[in-house]
């Protein structure tokens, strides 16, 4: 299942919550009648959503799931992952990845040297950047074609960084 956002609060008084989106595919996702899986964090049962009622608010979707008609109702939503069918992804453009497929893999140069495994994705757009956890610290890595080749299959990426770009992040070495 692929996180598409989170509920961050209620919105007025007739059941409407926002949610922080990991998506880019916002319309598609939090469109009305678009069903969801959602589930209280840190653990909790899985539930099947479908959305009522979309609109933006503020750079946020602001939805009603089905069932849901006042803020007492919609309380209950609020922290609650909302997540897809990992099937359900749109296939990207080449060099463009779900932050999914970068996370956990590994990481080296050119000349073969262990960086460390990709421990989570920062940015968006052209500004991309992997958080690396490597051996003698974390290791930020700006994902670009100039210097990174990523094989999403092998779990791997490969780096040529520009000279000091590995040292700057201190002693990433053990």
């Amino acid at each position: 299942m692929l996180l598409v956002g989170v509920v961050a609060r209620t919105q007025g008084i007739r059941g409407e919550v926002v949610v922080n989106a990991t998506t880019d595919f916002v319309d598609d996702r939090f469109g009305e009648g678009a069903e969801l899986f959602g589930r209280p964090m840190p653990s909790g049962p899985v539930e099947r959503l479908t959305i009522a009622h979309f609109r933006m608010h503020l750079g946020r979707p602001a939805v009603i799931f089905s069932g849901v008609t006042s803020i007492n109702d919609a309380e209950r939503f609020t922290g609650w992952e909302l997540r897809v069918p990992a099937d359900t992804a749109r296939i990207l453009p080449p060099h463009v990845y779900y932050h999914h497929e970068l996370v956990g893999c590994e990481v080296r140069t050119v000349q073969g040297e262990h960086v460390g495994t990709v421990a989570s994705v920062d940015g968006d757009g052209a500004a991309v950047r992997l958080v690396v956890a490597a051996p003698g610290g974390q290791v930020l890595v700006p994902l670009t074609q100039a210097f990174c080749t990523v094989d999403v299959g092998a779990r791997l990426i490969t780096i040529d960084p520009p000279e000091g770009l590995l040292e700057v992040n201190g002693g990433w070495r053990a």
